[in-house]
């Protein structure tokens, strides 16, 4: 059985600045693969490579085996893949309910009034229930975060890509989070998670992929990626993970 979503050999710079230098990279159906590495080393670029709304200049993307480099980003939606920003991009005049509303409709190709029921269950499920009705661009930022991973969800995703979701939350918010990511799973979405606050990360993920300015250094369980000397030499700077 292929992956469920695969780069392969894919090359992309922005004038010297090497993103990904004939990287391969898979996820299996069902699988939490974690993503980590320096900033500026190109992850949020893959994000962007694999929803197509960022052009590989060699290489290619595949789904299901099915090669989709050419699809635009509004065809890769409705085929299963969502993400979400690491900067929240909400429709700020909208509620947030309607924001939902859009992307169970035009991602999720569900008439807008069967896609109510299920916007208002992923509301209560990420926090937001009582905001259903408050504009979206009144939000403060971690309800922003947590709307951004709503919308993702309402498009009913087979590959859910996360991208720094945790960043600015308190511990008690990163374990109703991870609680959430984990239902997710148990939903049947496969999920790539770029992340910082790696403790977040580890709670979910069953294997991590480091990358390095374009190139990919480590790969395994967190506990081989944890041990490896590159790891620690080119992403931690330390002798250790850490712990926020």
């Amino acid at each position: 059985m292929p992956p469920i979503l695969a780069l392969e050999k894919i090359s992309k710079r922005f004038g010297a600045v090497v993103i990904a230098d004939g990287l391969d990279l898979a996820l299996a159906e069902g699988e939490a693969l974690g993503i980590i590495g320096p900033n500026g080393a190109g992850k949020t670029t893959l994000f962007g490579i694999m929803t197509g709304t960022v052009a590989a200049d060699a290489g290619r993307v595949l789904l299901d085996g099915v090669d989709i480099t050419r699809l635009p980003p509004p065809r890769r939606c409705t085929m299963g893949i969502a993400r979400s920003f690491q900067i929240p991009q909400p429709f700020g005049g909208m509620t947030v309910l309607e924001n939902l509303v859009v992307a169970a409709a035009f991602g999720g190709k569900s008439g807008e009034h069967d896609s109510y029921a299920r916007c208002v269950e992923l509301l209560d499920r990420c926090g937001l229930a009582e905001k259903a009705n408050r504009y979206a661009g009144a939000l403060t930022l971690i309800d922003r975060k947590r709307l951004e991973l709503a919308r993702a969800l309402a498009t009913s995703p087979r590959v859910l890509l996360l991208d720094e979701v945790a960043g600015g939350l308190t511990e008690h918010e990163c374990v109703a989070l991870v609680d959430l990511i984990k239902a997710v799973r148990k939903d049947g979405v496969s999920i790539i998670w770029i992340e910082h606050v790696v403790h977040a990360l580890l709670a979910v993920v069953d294997r991590l992929v480091v990358l390095n300015f374009g190139r990919k250094i480590a790969e395994g369980t967190p506990a081989e990626v944890k041990a490896n000397p590159d790891v620690i030499e080119a992403y931690l700077g330390s002798r250790e993970m850490p712990h926020a």
